[in-house]
């Protein structure tokens, strides 16, 4: 089974990292469902930025926190490239 970390970008304009088996149903819980993060939840509507395939959670993982150590420039530039 393959994992994604995905990058939206909140009403507020910030971004938020996560991991998902499946990215459009999680974006659409963070949107309309109480599953949603509670980031999120006060944030609404979300946007898709990024998502990048890995092979297991354990590599997705490893990936969300290295995304979320980096600062907000080198986010945009990771969704821009």
């Amino acid at each position: 089974m393959s994992y994604f970390v995905y990058i939206v970008q909140c009403s507020d304009n910030t971004l938020y990292t996560g991991i998902a088996t499946d990215v459009q149903r999680r974006v659409e819980e963070h949107n309309s469902s109480a599953k949603g993060a509670k980031y999120t939840k006060t944030r609404r509507p979300v946007k898709l930025m990024y998502s990048e395939e890995l092979d297991d959670r354990s590599q997705a993982t490893k990936r969300e926190i290295a995304i979320k150590k980096l600062s907000r420039e080198k986010k945009l530039e990771l969704i821009n490239a």
